[in-house]
């Protein structure tokens, strides 16, 4: 079963959201601050959800690095399942994820928005304002944005504070992030790649291999369909396919990368797409109904599916509404509700 767009995490994967009734009676939220919306009441009232302690913070933080804070509501191209937080010169939109169905005690991811699903910044608002932290100290006096540091005030010792890198006596940022901050996708593979431009193919089936232990990144497929590329990189062709089959679990739109790039490792031409196309029919669903499968179950199955299928083409908004209802289905009102919420 998927961990994903329904089910993650031992729910059903499918699980989506749905939609009609917010058409016409939307949650309102107000701004209180002058310089950017109030993201954590959003997060609180339209999402659901507990916002992380130091959300402000972050936002503070990306406005000092020059991004342009945006409304948490202005979802229209986005994955539906984020909620925006900035967006960059290039265009690059900074958000969180709300999981559907995540186990208690999860933090809300910071991605990066893609055209085929997100990208995973950091596990949490607490490790991502230390990594950027970090990585502005390195630049030295010279280059450093003083900013950066100011918006991170107020929070006690919860954050990386200036000369901690240097002090450490860590040879590299990367060993630096990964043993004192936390684990972070893009880190972990540039560390491979380290390993094998240094002929070192050993460490970097290893470290690949680590990326992919379930409690790193749980929901995520993209660990998988790297140690898919790097297996193939060693031709190991047979390990590669299946780590890439294993990818294709997940939600598509956590691959990281397009769907027909992991297809094509794990060589399959179009019959898992016309599978999922099928399940979504009505024949599918009674199909699952006949087999014993619970109702809701079978609705939070659709929403993934249908997100699997959105993730190919991007095309999130045009299956939305019909998300939200298999949400509303699934017993999801207020998954529904979030997704269905526009500014």
């Amino acid at each position: 079963m998927k961990a994903g767009g329904g089910v993650v995490f031992g729910v059903p994967r499918a699980a989506a959201f749905p939609a009609v009734l917010f058409r016409h009676r939307r949650p309102t939220f107000r701004c209180y601050s002058s310089s950017f919306p109030d993201h954590a009441l959003f997060i609180k009232d339209v999402a659901a959800t507990q916002p992380p302690e130091h959300l402000n913070h972050l936002l503070k933080i990306l406005q000092a690095r020059g991004e342009q804070i945006i409304s948490p509501g202005a979802k229209q191209g986005l994955l539906p399942l984020a909620v925006p937080l900035s967006k960059n010169n290039s265009g690059s939109v900074t958000a969180l994820l709300r999981w559907p169905t995540a186990p208690a005690g999860m933090e809300m991811p910071v991605v990066d928005i893609r055209s085929n699903g997100v990208w995973l910044l950091a596990k949490n608002v607490d490790q991502y304002i230390n990594r950027i932290l970090v990585e502005e100290d390195i630049k030295g006096s010279q280059e450093r944005n003083e900013e950066l540091f100011n918006a991170s005030a107020g929070a006690g010792k919860e954050f990386y504070e200036k000369g901690d890198f240097a002090a450490s006596k860590i040879s590299s940022i990367e060993t630096y992030l990964l043993k004192k901050v936390g684990l972070f996708p893009d880190i972990l593979e540039r560390k491979v790649n380290q390993h094998f431009d240094k002929g070192d193919h050993v460490s970097a089936l290893v470290t690949g291999e680590f990326y992919t232990k379930r409690e790193h990144f749980p929901g995520f497929g993209r660990p998988y369909v790297f140690n898919a590329e790097v297996l193939l990189k060693v031709g190991r062709s047979v390990e590669a396919k299946d780590a890439a089959r294993g990818a294709l679990k997940s939600p598509w739109w956590t691959l990281g990368c397009k769907y027909q790039e992991v297809a094509d490792i794990a060589q399959w031409e179009d019959e898992q797409i016309e599978y999922i196309k099928e399940r979504v029919t009505d024949e599918g669903r009674q199909e699952d109904i006949k087999k014993g499968k619970e109702p809701a179950q079978v609705a939070l199955d659709e929403a993934a599916f249908l997100l699997d299928l959105a993730s190919v083409e991007g095309t999130w908004d045009e299956c939305v509404e019909r998300v939200a209802e298999c949400y509303r289905e699934g017993g999801l009102p207020d998954i529904a509700n979030f997704l269905l919420y526009r500014d």
